[in-house]
């Protein structure tokens, strides 16, 4: 891996790996619920019902590809094979997302679960090798959140590029079936030529930074997927890690899925007007990152989210008691959200790589794989709960579906409640577990250069000096000791 400090292209070249599933993954939580409830003409729990049994075959193929790729053994590496492979079956399953092929509702259901099933499987196969990289290019703690904030510069920049691209496409295409059609096509071919970038870029620091781990970690028997999750589980710091990550990422597309309905239905403003509103959001999140990125080094990863989250939760608040009419507070609001968003996607996979040095310390195995499949999976997870809860609620309150051909229906007071409560308590109770989980986060800037010194000596040893013997402290250091053992479950 070497000191070498990653190159401005380096850094260019990861965050590029991350364009197409962030483009992706934006479309579908802002508005694949809208398009089969108001395009496809789906009532709303049957449309929630294909995502959640869609994001129910991701609890298995999750931790199976995350083994996967940590087994993998190919002179392209571990990563690298699984990015390349299945970069252009994702781009054909998400373009086939926004067909609507048949006008039966159960025919239609049958085809978008399959589907779904058939992205989902892809999106992992492409995303959890690329998020597993990271350890791989840097140790550096500072690095490591230089490096994500990169990552999600173009996360964001993609976000909101595929917002810019839906709000021309609505202007200018009149039928809503060509307008979705049109958005998923674009965004394929825009999704599938940046994971080749990044493997063009990061290849050889990856593959110097995949011997150097390979080199240094214990020869042991592979262990069966649910023997992984069962030690992965064991790492305390993971657990707050991964508690922060569900919670941020689930108050962010909870939000995100029922603004087209809060900006439609509650607000009374034309679908177009949407997408003005989540570019104020993703806008401002894309400069916030390095203004946090900046600031985590002096106010640390904990300190960081707090302040994040805790403009956030004033945003959400607000967002619950705005009226129809309130245009230009509505935007500010949007900004606001913005500021704390932009932490959500920096913090939590900036503590990652932090959780997986303290898993070779305590193990002697590297499994970048293993822990980002959790990560990937709780992201995809968010995404399911906040589109089921969201379908479910609006339909259990009321909400009159849209079909196609037929005038935009006027919702019920019932409905309307839903989508108010959707987007303000709910989200802001979730950020607040959140908040609690990252004050409490063990691993500080001090901790980590210790789990490294201790990795360091490891490496000095003999091979053959037992896992339990290099992890053990010496007794003339009480104070790393402490600070260690206060990690342990």
């Amino acid at each position: 891996m070497g000191d070498r400090p990653l190159s401005t292209t380096e850094k260019l070249a990861y965050g590029a790996g991350d364009l197409g599933p962030a483009i992706m993954a934006n479309v579908l939580i802002f508005f694949l619920l809208f398009f089969l409830t108001n395009v496809a003409g789906l009532p709303p729990g049957l449309a929630g019902w294909i995502l959640a049994i869609a994001k129910i075959s991701d609890a298995i193929n999750d931790p199976i590809i995350g083994v996967m790729s940590d087994r993998t053994q190919s002179r392209w590496g571990r990563r690298y094979p699984w990015m390349a492979i299945g970069a252009v079956p994702l781009g054909v399953a998400f373009f086939l997302q926004w067909w609507v092929p048949f006008q039966d509702d159960w025919a239609l259901f049958v085809y978008y679960l399959i589907i779904s099933v058939a992205f989902n499987l892809a999106y992992t196969a492409v995303n959890l090798p690329y998020t597993a990289l990271a350890p791989q290019l840097t140790e550096d703690y500072n690095e490591r959140t230089r490096l994500n904030s990169y990552r999600f510069a173009f996360s964001i920049g993609g976000s909101i590029g595929s917002l810019i691209l839906a709000q021309v496409i609505f202007a200018q295409v009149a039928d809503p079936m060509t307008r979705y059609l049109l958005l998923g096509a674009i965004c394929s071919l825009l999704s599938i030529i940046p994971v080749y970038l990044c493997i063009w870029g990061t290849f050889r620091r990856g593959m110097v930074g995949e011997r150097s781990l390979d080199a240094r970690q214990e020869t042991e028997p592979s262990q069966p997927v649910a023997a992984q999750v069962k030690m992965a589980l064991k790492n305390r710091p993971f657990l707050f890690v991964i508690g922060i990550y569900l919670c941020s990422w689930l108050a962010a597309q909870l939000t995100a899925s029922i603004l087209p309905y809060f900006v439609t239905s509650w607000m009374g403003l034309p679908e177009a007007e949407f997408p003005k509103m989540a570019l104020a959001v993703q806008g401002t999140a894309l400069v916030m990152l390095f203004v946090w990125s900046r600031l985590s080094e002096r106010l640390g990863k904990q300190g960081v989210f707090f302040a994040g989250a805790s403009l956030w939760v004033v945003a959400q608040a607000g967002l619950f008691l705005l009226q129809p009419g309130q245009v230009g507070l509505m935007y500010a609001l949007a900004v606001l959200a913005g500021c704390g968003v932009a932490t959500a996607y920096l913090v939590p996979w900036s503590m990652l790589p932090d959780t997986i040095d303290l898993d070779e310390l305590n193990t002697g195995q590297r499994r970048e794989g293993m822990f980002c499949a959790f990560m990937v999976f709780l992201q995809k997870l968010g995404i399911a709960l906040s589109l089921w809860l969201v379908s479910q609620a609006i339909e259990w309150a009321g909400y009159i579906e849209s079909k196609p051909g037929m005038p935009v229906p006027v919702q019920p007071d019932s409905a309307l409640w839903a989508i108010r409560i959707s987007v303000g308590p709910l989200p802001t109770l979730v950020l607040m577990v959140g908040v609690f989980l990252a004050v409490k986060y063990p691993i500080t800037k001090a901790i980590h250069g210790e789990i490294l010194l201790k990795l360091s000596e490891r490496r000095s040893r003999s091979d053959s000096v037992s896992s339990s013997d290099v992890a053990e402290i010496s007794p003339d250091q009480p104070e790393r000791r402490s600070r260690l053992d206060s990690l342990d479950p």
